[in-house]
């Protein structure tokens, strides 16, 4: 009987041992060679590749017991041959797809597709890489997806809104794309819970698809004045291809013609409308300069700001939100994803540039001062005064001390280099606040306002101001916002913007502000927008992103 329970046990023992190797395979015994997981801490490298994602990768595989992942039986799956699309498709995404090893990766399908037609066998080994590798690009894209590849922190331009947080485990998610068999689905997951993305990631496609991914490069034209109807000009054949080029244009019996005629104005004025720039059909400096943007320099532009749609924190999608895009010169008022009010806004200039962040808009001061800033005080209003000792007086502003007494600027040294006082402009028709500012309180000192030279308003490019956003109509933004409360009626808002002193008014609620710089998008329609990079900021991160 004894005898007899030992064989049991030992058959039982071999019978295990034989279950154990039949889980193992050659491929899961590379993988463990490869990862070397008795040395943690040291960079992996696969066929000559750091494996940028090397820890996850580690912990990945020890939890599957370095089983693979892209393969079965010596095969690739399916499972393989998405991701390798998906990592191709990445460029739709702005980046550059041997940022995921794409060519070593395609070298080892091209090396299993020749097995295939030989009927020989792949290499355990080349598998065993192959399967970390695209585990590896796994991990590496769908941080670039998440968070973006580029730190804004980083960045010479100032990008004050804080970076989404890591908040998506990607081991969870391969794990379960390796359930569902979908990689494609779950990466979709990462993407910014904004429909302009994918809608700006489709213009890319489309336009990778038009050019057969060859992007032209064009070259620069120059033109000395603005050209009209019925000019000649040298540059009309290539400005006329261009417009043709991009859909504005079917005019192939004219094409070498040096003549502009008024059916490529009226090319041109669509040109103008759907780029944000006056559609009056003259070929002036900014419109033959955004037709210089070559499809190459396009889709570069695409990619930084898919970019920054990245770094943008789920947290900005409430249900009521106030976005302005500095690059557009525009405000919107968005409730429930419905727009319920947009503005022509003008924003700061190049060297005094309207800052990036969100805040939270919580009040509105109607008849408000003009409490001017140091900078501002110093460089112009007390030269100002020395020229001039009655520029206050014209200028309806005052002098007061710290604590808000109002000082005899008579009584002033102003040629001393001291100066402890606060100049601030009182209300009226010609404070350089206007008659209303919508306040939002944050760290840059920067809010949104009214302004006396309305007439600013019909210029193309609006970069004029020191940093805050004048509106174009703060009245009727003033009578939504305080929508909710039926005494605020036109009349009573007018009456508030015209007192002598202060009246503020506290929102219901907080409004979040978020401020911009986009210089592309794609509407819920597709149509591609793109506008000037006024503070030429894009560079910058094309640079970054294609390294």
């Amino acid at each position: 009987m004894r005898i007899f329970l030992v064989l049991v046990i030992l058959l039982s023992y071999v019978n295990f041992s034989f279950g154990f190797q039949e889980i193992s395979s050659d491929v899961t015994d590379q993988i463990r060679a490869k990862l070397d997981y008795e040395r943690p801490g040291e960079n992996i490298i696969v066929a000559g590749k750091e494996l940028r994602s090397g820890a996850k990768i580690l912990a990945f595989y020890a939890d599957r017991n370095f089983e693979e992942i892209w393969s079965e039986n010596g095969v690739l799956l399916e499972l393989a041959y998405e991701m390798r699309f998906e990592i191709r498709q990445s460029k739709y995404d702005g980046f550059n797809p041997e940022d995921y090893n794409l060519s070593l990766i395609e070298a080892y399908f091209k090396t299993f597709e020749t097995n295939k037609a030989s009927q020989a066998e792949n290499e355990p080994g080349d598998l065993a890489s192959l399967d970390l590798l695209l585990t590896n690009s796994f991990f590496h894209l769908s941080e670039h997806l998440h968070q973006g590849k580029v730190d804004p922190s980083q960045l010479k331009g100032q990008w004050g809104i804080p970076r989404k947080p890591l908040t998506m485990d990607y081991s969870k998610l391969l794990k379960t794309a390796i359930v569902e068999k979908d990689i494609r689905r779950n990466l979709e997951k990462l993407y910014p819970n904004f429909t302009i993305y994918k809608k700006s990631r489709e213009v890319l496609r489309a336009l990778d698809e038009q050019t057969k991914g060859e992007l032209p490069e064009w070259k620069k034209i120059k033109v000395d004045k603005s050209i009209k109807v019925g000019d000649t000009h040298s540059s009309i054949p290539a400005l006329r291809e261009r417009l043709a080029f991009w859909g504005y244009l079917n005019d192939t019996l004219q094409k070498d013609s040096k003549v502009y005629d008024s059916l490529m104005a009226e090319s041109v004025q669509a040109f103008q409308k759907k780029n944000g720039m006056e559609s009056d059909g003259i070929l002036g400096k900014n419109t033959v300069s955004a037709l210089n943007f070559s499809p190459a320099d396009l889709m570069g532009k695409a990619a930084v700001n898919l970019e920054r749609l990245r770094w943008l924190p789920d947290t900005i999608q409430n249900l009521d939100l106030i976005v302005v895009n500095i690059a557009n010169f525009q405000l919107d008022y968005l409730s429930k994803l419905d727009t319920l009010f947009s503005s022509k806004v003008i924003v700061g200039k190049e060297y005094t540039a309207s800052p990036i962040f969100s805040a939270q808009m919580s009040y509105i001061v109607f008849s408000p001062y003009w409490n001017i800033p140091n900078s501002i005080t110093r460089k112009e209003i007390i030269p100002a005064v020395r020229r001039n000792s009655n520029y206050l007086y014209q200028k309806n502003m005052e002098v007061i001390t710290s604590s808000g007494r109002v000082v005899d600027p008579s009584t002033i040294n102003w040629s001393s280099k001291s100066f402890p006082y606060l100049i601030r402009q009182k209300p009226g028709e010609n404070n350089s606040l206007g008659l209303v500012k919508f306040m939002f309180p944050n760290r840059y000192s920067v809010y949104i306002h009214d302004t006396p030279t309305r007439s600013l308003f019909d210029r193309e490019v609006r970069a004029m101001s020191h940093g805050c956003i004048r509106l174009q109509n703060p009245a009727k933004f003033a009578q939504i916002l305080l929508s909710h409360d039926p005494t605020w009626t036109p009349e009573k808002i007018d009456l508030a913007m015209h007192r002598r002193s202060e009246q503020i008014v506290n929102l219901p609620q907080k409004i979040p502000v978020v401020i911009l710089y986009l210089t592309f998008w794609a509407d819920s329609k597709g149509e591609a927008h793109f506008r000037p990079d006024i503070y030429n900021r894009d560079p910058e991160v094309l640079d970054l992103l294609r390294k």
